[in-house]
Order: structure tokens, then C-alpha cells, then sequence
């Protein structure tokens, strides 16, 4: 084999490695198709995965706690209030936390569980994405940032957690909120009125 031969060769073995290197980038999340996997710790040191939930539905909240966005709906107790309901209704509560180590929103296992302890929040759960690739999946942009999964698996909702954008307390009441919007809907056996919805907040911080 000639030395430009070799050479051509040799090249294309580099462009396969980084093909397969990078790979295909990741589908966004679609409502109405399957909802994104995942396998992520939370906070006591317990894997979590949406394979392992069949048949529940599942409500999904990217938060962090530094967040005058997240604050406003944790201060005025609206998230709690959104967490019993849901939790009433038979719902898993995921509470996510893709803050990545030195960034606002960072806290250790110990540090979540005093913050759900303090604000009275009971969601099922707390993950601690650390390394962003749960949050990337579902192309999540901000905290807060909502989804709901029905007991299919399929993503039904996902967007902001109502129409107030702002971080004013007193919004939150008189505010649609999306939310229970979406779990009155599945409640009735009726399709999701609004599944898709612009959120707001502080951006995540991966």
C-alpha cells in the first residue's frame, strides 16, 4: 500500500472514532411520545428510574432553592400545596436538583433533606443530578421547570408551573396554574387542554 494510500486510511479511521465518539445528539423531549429515561441518586443514596415507575404518573420539578422564581412558590407554600394534591392523587413527585458542584443551587444529600424538612415540602423524592444529564434529556432550561408523565410512561405536560411570570407572592393567587390543570384533565380521562407551555424562572444552572 503507497504512503498516500496509508495516509487516506489512516484519517479515515480518526473521522470514524470521533463519529462515534460524539454520536447523534439527543431527540428533544416530545409530549405525546414516550418520556425521556433516567437513573439518577436521591438524596438518601437510592437510584431512581422511570422504568422502575410503570404504571404511576409522575410529576417531574427542576428547582433550586437560591431561586427568587422557585422562592415565590415555596414562600407562599404554593409547591407544597401542589405536592399534597398531587401526592393525594397517587402521584410520584420527583424534585430535581442539576445545579452542578459550585454553581447557585448546589447542595449535598444533607443540605436537601434540611430544605425539604424546613419549607414542609413532601415531594417523593429529591434527585441530585449533579452531572446535568437527567436535566439535559428533558431540556430543562429553568427552575422551576415542570412535567407530567402518565401512568403509560408517556410525557403529557411540560412547561411552567403557571401563567405569572413573575416573582411576586401575591400572583400566585389567581394564577392558572398549569399543573393541576393538567392533573384535573388525566383525572377526568380528558386530553391535556394546554401541554405544552412556555416556563420561566432562573436558568438551570448544569
Amino acid at each position: 500500500m503507497t504512503a498516500s494510500c496509508l495516509k487516506a486510511a489512516a484519517l479515515g479511521v480518526v473521522a470514524l472514532a470521533a463519529a462515534l465518539t460524539v454520536g447523534p445528539t439527543a431527540a428533544a423531549p416530545k409530549v405525546g411520545a414516550p418520556a425521556p429515561d433516567f437513573s439518577v441518586l436521591d438524596t438518601k443514596g437510592e437510584t431512581w428510574s422511570l422504568g422502575q415507575l410503570a404504571g404511576k404518573q409522575v410529576i417531574l420539578e427542576w428547582t433550586n432553592h437560591d431561586c427568587p422564581f422557585v422562592r415565590k412558590h415555596y414562600e407562599s407554600g404554593n409547591m407544597q400545596a401542589l405536592q399534597k394534591e398531587a401526592g393525594d392523587a397517587g402521584y410520584i413527585w420527583l424534585s430535581v436538583i442539576s445545579s452542578a458542584p459550585g454553581k447557585q443551587g448546589h447542595v449535598t444529600p444533607a443540605e436537601a433533606d434540611a430544605l425539604t424538612e424546613s419549607r414542609d415540602a413532601t415531594p417523593t423524592a429529591v434527585l441530585l443530578d449533579t452531572s446535568g444529564a437527567m436535566g439535559r434529556a428533558y431540556d430543562a432550561k429553568t427552575t422551576p421547570h415542570m412535567y407530567v408523565i402518565d401512568a403509560s410512561g408517556t410525557l403529557v405536560y411540560m412547561g411552567g408551573i403557571d401563567d405569572r411570570p413573575t416573582t411576586k407572592q401575591a400572583d400566585v393567587e389567581g394564577a392558572s396554574n398549569f399543573v393541576r390543570l393538567v392533573m384535573a384533565d388525566l383525572a377526568a380521562g380528558n386530553p391535556v387542554a394546554n401541554p405544552v407551555t412556555r416556563p420561566y424562572g432562573c436558568s438551570v444552572k448544569y
